[in-house]
């Protein structure tokens, strides 16, 4: 028996065995993570700004369920997502069920209920997690959590100018200037036109070749030629080679290939680049390379994508999906959104320096001295009632160790309370941070928190600006 070992007993109505059972591993899930308190003042502090952006722009928070149908899923995420990446299970109804790993048919589900009902536009929101079964790796985890705001019943370019200027708005709330993240926008439409007219392609050699144009940039160039070639076969490769060729090197709309210059498509693309830099959006980009791997988007689809030499790749994306509310029995419905998700949000405010300092959200430790713990208690109450946030040491420990656990927690202040000091009604107020001590009276002690709070705050404007 190893030290990794346990007896466990396990005793029936006849005899009690003694049974080997191996220690439960303290990781967690692979793919996932744990939010110890620092890593969930990060998490909420980037969901704070997420909330505070979109509902500046009038959208509600709505939530759905973190179990779907199956065929939710299979109906049109495409055939990565439904069937090699979704978690499904069998309920005990005999019903095949999966774990969400996106929201966008949550939402549509949830419009297509109540289609008739609801006002449009509907702008709605959620911050959500979500299960996808796939290789963990940076910024990629089994289970994620994203922002995704949607807009419903807004036909044209005007929708789609919201969103993306709502998705620039919170990397601006962040901290975020031009220079550290360019818009990719391409159009699907004008994708299906260059798959089938442009390029010759069947139905089949358009989905594969979308697929790789999806990972153009996470494969070499010569598998890129090869897979390219198996898509057009043989005889047709050498011309379809050339065609590509054309398309990669055009680093505008300008610059396409004139058949693919003169369709609609072209036109919506511009009117859309009309209204960004109308809004301030200068960092906007045409990239026909761009697909999107989702299979419901019907027009402009979109990327975030960070310049960070040591970070770049996409950050977020979304695009129009007209035709997923439609699925549900309802009558169609336009439909634009967009996702964030939080951990490429993490690791773009740190590979750019945006990340602020973030102290527990515990204001003031109380130290209980001698035999106060009856009044220190009184006194913790008194400060929750004006607001501020304390934790009271209840342990009885020396001081030594109670100083110990207050600056190991970080909290901001120290407040010492003895029989003499309830008596006095002064109190030792001490800055964990510096060290510096005062003696102050209750009220002061609760002016100097609030007005720390209000510090903090033009801290994080003075930083962001």
């Amino acid at each position: 028996m190893t030290k990794k070992t346990r007896l466990s007993l396990q005793t029936d109505a006849k005899n009690a065995t003694i049974t080997p059972m191996s220690t439960l591993s303290s990781q967690a899930y692979k793919g996932t993570r744990d939010y110890y308190p620092a890593d969930k003042r990060v998490q909420n502090y980037i969901f704070d700004v997420w909330r505070r952006v979109v509902m500046r722009y009038g959208y509600e928070e709505i939530g759905a369920p973190m179990l779907e149908p199956l065929e939710v899923y299979t109906a049109k995420s495409g055939q990565e997502l439904a069937h090699e990446q979704t978690y499904t299970f069998t309920d005990r109804g005999d019903r095949s069920v999966a774990i969400r790993p996106e929201m966008t048919p949550s939402v549509s589900r949830m419009i297509a209920a109540r289609r008739q009902e609801l006002p449009y536009p509907a702008r709605w929101f959620s911050i959500a997690n979500f299960m996808r079964y796939e290789r963990p790796q940076r910024g990629r985890e089994r289970e994620f959590w994203q922002l995704n705001a949607d807009i419903f019943g807004a036909e044209g370019a005007l929708a789609e100018a919201e969103i993306i200027t709502l998705g620039a708005e919170i990397l601006k709330e962040f901290g975020a200037k031009d220079d550290m993240y360019v818009i990719k926008v391409n159009n699907r439409k004008l994708i299906n036109f260059m798959m089938a007219q442009y390029l010759g392609l069947d139905a089949v050699q358009a989905q594969l070749m979308i697929r790789l144009f999806d990972r153009k940039d996470k494969i070499s160039n010569e598998d890129f030629r090869d897979q390219a070639i198996d898509i057009f076969g043989d005889q047709a490769a050498p011309s379809g080679l050339a065609k590509i060729s054309a398309l990669l090197s055009a680093k505008s709309m300008g610059e396409l290939p004139a058949e693919i210059r003169e369709s609609g498509a072209v036109k919506e693309v511009q009117e859309l680049f009309t209204l960004l830099e109308r809004a301030g959006i200068k960092n906007a980009i045409f990239d026909i390379t761009l697909m999107r791997g989702f299979d419901y988007y019907t027009g402009t689809v979109f990327e975030f994508f960070d310049m960070h030499p040591e970070n770049k790749r996409a950050l977020y994306g979304g695009g129009r999906y007209d035709g997923l509310v439609g699925l549900f029995g309802a009558e169609p419905i336009s439909a634009v959104g967009f996702a964030p998700g939080y951990t490429m949000t993490e690791l773009f405010l740190e590979a750019h320096d945006l990340m602020p300092k973030l102290s527990s959200t515990t204001e003031v430790y109380v130290v209980v001295l001698g035999e106060a713990l009856k009044g220190a208690m009184e006194f913790a109450g008194k400060l929750r009632e004006e607001g501020v946030n304390v934790e009271l040491d209840i342990t009885g420990r020396k001081l030594d160790k109670q100083l110990k656990t207050a600056i190991k927690k970080e909290v901001p202040f120290m407040v010492f309370v003895g029989e003499e000091e309830l008596k006095t009604e002064v109190y030792p107020f001490k800055d964990t941070a510096s060290s510096e001590e005062q003696k102050l009276s209750f009220e002061r002690i609760v002016t100097s928190v609030k007005d720390r709070r209000r510090g903090r705050k033009d801290e994080l404007d003075d930083f962001f600006e």
